[in-house]
């Protein structure tokens, strides 16, 4: 092991580092409902541009389409994780309501629970009876408790309204990226695909490569793993218009 990195460990593992964790108030990340919306709202939008361009669409059009599935999609999207979060957290709700009921009701049978958790945790004897007499004595810890060893919920779901803008907001900002070629000036038609191209690329990479680095991944792998997903799709959304346009000049 490098000698660096254990003293690191060292000293994030002190009493004090260790107290000061402990203590730091823990709250919903939001990161992944940002990084859904980033990439969602990059691909789609990327998708629509390289299907217009295949299917042989004026940049108007490309420009239209682009911004109304941005504004649409990424409202539907936030809508969606909204609702979606709103759900998990009136289901920890109840069950924690449910579980209040059980302890106030039948006490014992609920101790009985506490204590099966926790003897298949591994702990017998004068200790699993502490812990037992330590958890039910805090009726929150208690309440907690069961709902994460029971249920397998966790205890603190994410706040819906924060959650569903954090992911139309990413969708927006990062979904118009591939669409900034065709309405900024200085962009002539034959470089405004290539400029859609390597913004949309530079953004996959970027959101990736943040991930990665947050997450604790290998940035640059993590990086070029979401350029591969949104190049696919793009190839696939170009492919489909190219196919139905000459489909059509056939058909005509």
């Amino acid at each position: 092991m490098d000698a660096h990195y254990y003293e690191q460990l060292e000293r994030e593992h002190a009493h004090g580092a260790i107290q000061a964790r402990l203590d730091r108030k823990r709250g919903h990340t939001y990161l992944g409902d940002a990084i859904l919306g980033g990439i969602d709202g990059c691909v789609t939008t990327f998708a629509v541009v390289a299907g217009s361009i295949g299917g042989g669409f004026p940049n108007m059009v490309i420009v239209v389409l682009g911004f109304a599935n941005l504004l649409a999609d990424g409202f539907s999207m936030g809508v969606s994780n909204y609702l979606g979060a709103k759900s998990r957290r009136e289901h920890v709700e109840g069950t924690r309501r449910s579980e209040e009921e059980h302890i106030d009701t039948i006490p014992r049978g609920e101790r009985r629970e506490i204590r099966a958790i926790f003897q298949r945790k591994g702990f017998g004897g004068e200790t699993l009876e502490q812990i037992v007499d330590t958890i039910t004595q805090d009726r929150e810890l208690w309440v907690n408790t069961m709902i994460a060893e029971e249920h397998g919920l966790a205890v603190e779901e994410a706040d819906p309204r924060k959650a569903g803008l954090v992911t139309f907001l990413a969708f927006l900002l990062v979904g118009a990226i591939p669409l900034l070629p065709f309405v900024l000036p200085g962009f002539t038609p034959p470089f405004q695909l290539m400029g859609s191209i390597i913004g949309t690329a530079l953004a996959f990479f970027l959101v990736g490569a943040g991930k990665g680095v947050i997450l604790g991944q290998r940035w640059a792998r993590s990086g070029l793993h979401t350029l591969a997903i949104g190049a696919s799709v793009a190839a696939l959304a170009y492919v489909v218009g190219r196919l139905l346009r000459e489909a059509y000049g056939l058909l005509g």
